[in-house]
């Protein structure tokens, strides 16, 4: 088993909380684990992406090659295109559908998702309007990981597992709402896939 992932956003998505999720997750499987992050000027609103390597071998580099990443997981549209070089050529790019707009020469939004939709094998998500139907907008990092979660090769159930650990601190309604997020990403990628297939 082997997953090299890229995490694509913006400074306050949740990018990173999304990077610890499927790192724990792996690691309480047993699996090794490389992890590589930049913090687009240390601030929200900055980019942020991270480079995920699992494997069930060990790893010697932390980052991922272009053309060798198996999932592009995102946050914002615009953001997750920067690393369409990453991809491997059977990956997978799957993003938020909503914009980020924080500079004043955003492109189109239809040019970006059309780009997007062009790509082999690629789910845009409305994960804003999905988090609010099952929790709130807050989760919505959560929706996009379960979007993601069928291409990580790691079982739901852990996944949830490590979404339970990371919240649980913050008490019961918080890990379910962010579990009902992840299961109604989860969803709706399996539900999207089936009809790219």
């Amino acid at each position: 088993m082997k997953r090299d992932i890229i995490l694509a956003g913006v400074g306050g998505q949740g990018i990173l909380t999304i990077a610890t999720i499927i790192g724990y997750a792996a690691v309480e499987r047993g699996l090794s684990l490389k992890q590589a992050e930049v913090h687009g000027m240390s601030q929200r609103g900055g980019d942020v992406q991270s480079h995920l390597r699992i494997s069930d071998a060990p790893i010697y580099s932390d980052l991922i090659p272009e053309g060798r990443a198996d999932l592009i997981l995102g946050i914002e549209p615009m953001e997750t295109l920067r690393y369409t070089t990453y991809l491997a050529p059977d990956g997978w790019l799957i993003t938020n559908r909503k914009p980020f707009v924080n500079i004043t020469d955003y492109p189109d939004y239809e040019t970006v998702w059309k780009e997007i939709e062009d790509l082999p094998r690629s789910i845009l998500v409305d994960g804003e309007k999905l988090a609010r139907e099952v929790a709130t907008a807050r989760s919505m990092n959560m929706v996009i990981l379960g979007a993601g979660s069928p291409f990580l090769d790691i079982p739901a159930e852990d996944l949830e597992g490590a979404i339970t650990a990371i919240f649980s601190r913050k008490g019961d309604a918080v890990v379910e709402q962010n579990i009902a997020a992840f299961r109604s990403g989860r969803a709706f990628a399996e539900e999207s896939n089936l009809a790219t297939e």
